[in-house]
């Protein structure tokens, strides 16, 4: 895979360049005691500020002390907003010091690739023991010939909506397309129960959004050598012109300053009908039923429900955000770092934290479709499964080093956002087509 340089990891993320690729690693016992030599290390995993706290506490009080007890390892759990996370990701790597573990987003392994350390033992181990990978966990963490990452989980997205808002302009469950949707926005927008939608820079919401909004439509970045750029196309210009008057429609106009947490607030104060987010407002609505009531002082997660994005004239299709672990190249503690993940993805270690989360994330393989979690509550079947109807980035092509440079700097949202704002689809196509030529070139 091509060196990243450093006037392109600036771009990204406003730090330096890509570290000297290192070299393999020893063999790692299969045990989850660690030799001697690995006793009393310090193992610094950088993560980000989940948006389920009961999982981030259960990391720190009994996860933490339980590696230290089973390793012989002290953990050191930092976490940021995920926002952040890409900066601090490439200041590590530019400097050579920095966390050991750094949880990456979406398809960031490609994107560092040469600065991570290899970890397919523990992957394939893992992978094998549970079912395999997800095709979308295999894709952004695996560049063909071995394992970037460590695949953690996938973040299910599905539209969260208010059922008896729905239905009090006529309509019982989602709308199936997008024509619909608008349909019923344009309705809602005018009884002043606006659609929630972000077109920012933020990790989750708006790619989640806008890559499967763009497939629905026939729009993609390139054709599946990975190589012809074609994201300028009549599909892709009549999803920006049809996007450009439902946003104007439809939904909330500020929504393009939100990151992934403006949304949420919005939907719990009653001043949005429905957004694509994980599945945390209902959670925590549901967690705290005196505090989040609906506009008959009734609690509102009882009048949530949740559905995948609607249909275009291509088809249906989702984006669910997934996230890996990455070992970093120029850690000092791999052996240590590696026997922590190996135990921490294990079935029984990992089942704590896949518990704590309620469904809000699904495991990496496929075993955790069968947990009995599932069967707790009908609202959050629908991310059961969620991680079986995903694409990724870059489609058609693969969710490489490509794909992951041009999800970090938002081209096919600023594609829609430039759109909404004024720029004529035409112009905003070419725009973004233009940028990923650039990226392809390189």
């Amino acid at each position: 895979m091509a060196r990243i340089h450093r006037r392109k990891l600036l771009q990204l993320s406003g730090a330096g360049a890509v570290a000297a690729k290192t070299g393999g690693l020893a063999s790692i016992l299969a045990t989850s005691q660690a030799p001697a030599y690995a006793q009393g290390a310090t193992v610094h995993w950088l993560r980000w500020n989940d948006f389920v706290p009961a999982s981030d506490e259960l990391l720190r009080k009994e996860i933490a002390p339980q590696a230290e007890k089973a390793l012989g390892l002290k953990l050191n759990i930092e976490t940021i907003n995920g926002n952040d996370l890409q900066a601090r990701t490439t200041a590590a790597i530019q400097s050579g010091t920095g966390p050991d573990i750094i949880l990456g987003l979406n398809n960031w392994p490609q994107l560092y690739a040469e600065s991570v350390a290899p970890v397919d033992d523990i992957v394939e181990e893992i992978g094998k023991a549970q079912g395999g990978f997800y095709d979308e966990s295999k894709a952004v963490a695996n560049d063909g010939k071995k394992w970037l990452a460590v695949p953690w989980c996938v973040l299910g997205a599905m539209i969260v909506y208010r059922k008896s808002w729905f239905a009090a302009q006529g309509v019982n469950g989602f709308p199936a397309t997008w024509e619909e949707y608008r349909a019923l926005g344009r309705k809602l927008k005018a009884a002043g129960q606006p659609l929630g939608q972000t077109l920012g820079h933020t990790f989750g919401d708006a790619p989640t959004f806008t890559y499967p909004y763009l497939w629905s439509w026939g729009g993609k970045e390139v054709e599946a050598d990975g190589k012809k750029v074609v994201l300028n196309s009549k599909e892709t210009v009549d999803s920006v012109k049809f996007m450009n008057a439902f946003w104007k429609e439809a939904h909330d106009e500020g929504g393009l300053a939100w990151d992934d947490t403006n949304n949420n607030r919005a939907f719990l104060s009653g001043t949005i009908s429905a957004t694509l987010n994980g599945a945390s407002i209902y959670l925590l609505a549901k967690s705290k039923p005196d505090t989040y009531l609906d506009d008959k002082g009734k609690p509102m997660f009882q009048d949530m429900a949740h559905s995948p994005l609607p249909k275009g004239p291509a088809g249906q299709f989702g984006y669910h955000l997934p996230m890996s672990n990455m070992l970093m190249g120029y850690s000092k503690n791999q052996k240590a770092a590696k026997d922590f993940l190996r135990w921490m993805t294990s079935k029984e270690i990992y089942q704590k934290w896949f518990n704590s989360q309620q469904g809000y994330s699904v495991g990496a393989t496929t075993i955790w479709e069968q947990d009995p979690l599932w069967e707790k509550d009908p609202v959050m079947l629908p991310f059961r499964s969620a991680a079986r109807a995903g694409r990724f980035p870059g489609y058609a092509g693969p969710a490489d080093r490509h794909a992951a440079e041009g999800v970090s700097k938002y081209l096919v949202t600023d594609m829609y956002a430039k759109a909404v704002q004024g720029t004529p689809a035409e112009d905003a196509v070419k725009w973004a087509d233009g940028e990923f030529r650039t990226i392809h070139a390189s």
